[in-house]
């Protein structure tokens, strides 16, 4: 079995990468649906009644009014990150069980270094594009003026950062064949990946 780490900073297109190597047989592991899940577990919504009681409407988190508030304050943010980062990794961890027997399983996770779950994978693949690219596609995909989708993307770790710490690096600032084609390179680096790790058994 071979764990990969799928990540990217926010509309770099990580999702549509994600698609192609399920649509290939691959299991994903998806952190970020994950993510919108933890507010329904008792002892989150606890820890957030504490932390975030604004963001609360008729006792469950209202995840637009959470938003406006993290992404306007990175101490906000942090403590966000603490309670939703443990519960994540749980259940992250509870799919990689479950799915042990599988051939390639993939955590997709935009946090994925943030957060420290590249220490649950073997390797890190890292989606990248253009920073005007990027802003482009956020402010036509959430209808964000330029300062919110600015803010929302200073608000992630930098891309150069991310790639010093990756293993393979896909450039999506192109167009979505282009991108079809860098997942091609992907999966025959997955192979190579795999017999590497079968060699050393």
């Amino acid at each position: 079995m071979l764990v990969m780490g799928l990540t990217g900073n926010i509309s770099c297109g990580k999702s549509s990468v994600s698609k192609i190597l399920a649509s290939r047989g691959a299991i994903i592991i998806d952190a970020d649906l994950l993510s919108r899940e933890i507010y329904e577990y008792d002892d989150v919504l606890e820890e957030m009644k504490v932390s975030f009681p604004e963001a609360l409407v008729n006792g469950k988190v209202d995840r637009k009014i959470l938003a406006g508030i993290v992404f306007s304050d990175k101490s906000r943010l942090k403590d966000l990150n603490r309670i939703s980062h443990k519960k994540i990794h749980d259940l992250v961890c509870q799919a990689l069980e479950k799915n042990r027997n599988e051939d390639l399983l993939v955590i997709d996770a935009a946090l994925l270094l943030e957060a420290g779950f590249d220490s649950l994978v073997d390797k890190v693949v890292l989606v990248f594009c253009n920073e005007e690219v990027q802003l482009d596609r956020l402010m036509k995909r959430d209808s964000l003026s330029r300062e919110d989708a600015i803010k929302r993307i200073r608000s992630q770790m930098g891309q150069e950062d991310k790639k010093k710490m990756s293993d393979y690096l896909i450039d999506n600032s192109g167009d979505l064949g282009a991108l079809e084609g860098e997942v091609e390179k992907l999966i025959k680096e997955i192979r190579k990946w795999k017999c590497e790790g079968e060699s050393k058994k």
